[in-house]
């Protein structure tokens, strides 16, 4: 069956240390962090006590009083990104079929902010054992219903195509654009704005993620508290933001002379159907996630440029991807750039891989890949070239980036400069 070729004409970020994608960029080149202590609550109380915090002022960005009433933060990262992504594309979406407009978002945890928030209110503390609903938020199903996210950005956009919200842990944000990408290439739709948000630092998120010992406890200099195949590594920096995007038909895109940032070649998702946290060393199911999308993309593994990795900052995720990216390149591994922009803006779980892509994206456009800050000294398992510290000037046309998410999901996308693509 013959399927449409999908590029990316729009994009927004919303990530720590800037608001917009040009300040995202200059973060990630300049390789600075954004991780500090927690400064939503107090967090002294928890074994990990520093984020990646967006500086998000929703009035600055144009949200109504109605608008940051109603949405949670994560909700409102999504419409915020969603309305600048579409601006960014050119597409006149009054001009289109609306039901030819689909929405996917990727969330790992939707709306856990508010959903924390309003019970507070209704326990009166924690203290009820039956919460008392005279209490609620009149917008509280809302908050327990990931899909709220989907029909808002459709809502924003104007959108009457399909509208999903994709939630597979931290693969969610790869999943989101990966499923929108096969909706065109089948013809179900013609444009999608899919990408994801999450906004997860809140006292039950650290909570969960102290128990079982996945983010760092160095907190003494939260500026270097994320390590990705550092040996000195202790744990994942929990983070925030969102990245939306505008997919449409490449022929389509080329015949209004839009600006295209790059093609979605292959994408390919796999599970490990072995333990809920752990991973096999080998790599196997990231492996075979790569090879199912560079088949897609009918490149070989030697084509690859340059590697966006998970690169959580765990031992065990680090040594895992190190196996899967030897796995399925061969040598050409050990020849290809690697680095992992969680040591800058942290792990933002469901919405990370969206900002991965939109960094993979940025680094075709410019010719650099961005580093792995505070990379000193190399876990000796991880031998790759992990472009430590400093941004370096590479030729990229063709990217891979992966994620990893608990739960066994193993996911990867290549992204590509379709040749004769629009400037």
């Amino acid at each position: 069956m013959n399927t449409r070729r999908v590029v990316i004409t729009g994009m927004e970020v919303i990530a720590p240390g800037g608001v917009g994608t040009k300040q995202f960029w200059e973060l990630l080149t300049a390789g600075r962090t954004a991780t500090r202590r927690i400064s939503f609550f107090d967090p002294e109380q928890f074994r990990s006590k520093v984020a990646a915090e967006v500086d998000f002022d929703p009035e600055l960005h144009g949200l109504t009083p109605h608008e940051i009433q109603r949405l949670d933060r994560a909700a409102q990262f999504a419409v915020v990104g969603a309305r600048s992504a579409v601006a960014d594309s050119g597409l006149e979406f009054d001009s289109i079929d609306p039901y030819s407009i689909g929405v996917a978002l990727g969330s790992a945890v939707g709306a856990t902010m508010r959903l924390e928030q309003d019970y507070r209110v209704i326990s009166n503390g924690g203290r009820l054992e039956l919460v008392d609903q005279k209490y609620a938020d009149q917008h509280l199903y809302h908050h327990l219903s990931p899909g709220s996210f989907a029909a808002e950005v459709a809502f924003a956009v104007g959108a009457q195509g399909p509208a999903t919200v994709v939630s597979s842990g931290c693969t969610s944000g790869l999943d989101s654009v990966g499923y929108a990408a096969q909706l065109i290439a089948e013809g179900s739709v013609d444009v999608m704005v899919t990408g994801a948000s999450d906004a997860p630092i809140s006292p039950i998120t650290m909570a969960c993620f102290d128990a079982i010992k996945a983010t760092t406890p160095r907190h003494d200099a939260p500026e270097t508290a994320s390590r990705p195949f550092d040996a000195s590594r202790t744990g994942f920096v929990l983070g925030e933001g969102a990245a939306l995007f505008v997919l449409e038909e490449l022929s389509a895109a080329r015949r209004r002379g839009a600006h295209i940032y790059a093609e979605i070649a292959g994408y390919a998702t796999r599970a490990n159907a072995y333990h809920m946290t752990g991973l096999r060393p080998d790599g196997a199911e990231m492996a075979e996630a790569i090879r199912v999308a560079l088949d897609e993309a009918q490149l070989p593994g030697d084509s690859i440029d340059y590697i966006n990795a998970h690169g959580s900052g765990t031992k065990q995720n680090d040594r895992h991807e190190t196996a899967a990216f030897k796995r399925s390149l061969g040598s050409h591994a050990y020849d290809t750039p690697v680095s992992s922009i969680k040591s800058m803006v942290g792990h933002s779980l469901g919405a990370i891989g969206s900002i991965e892509i939109a960094a993979s994206v940025l680094a075709i456009g410019a010719d650099v890949v961005p580093p792995t800050a505070n990379l000193h000294t190399a876990d000796p398992e991880c031998d790759l070239d992990y472009v430590p510290i400093t941004a370096r000037e590479h030729r990229t046309d063709t990217v891979l980036t992966v994620g990893s998410g608990f739960g066994g999901f193993q996911s990867a996308m290549v992204l590509t400069t379709p040749k004769g693509a629009a400037a």
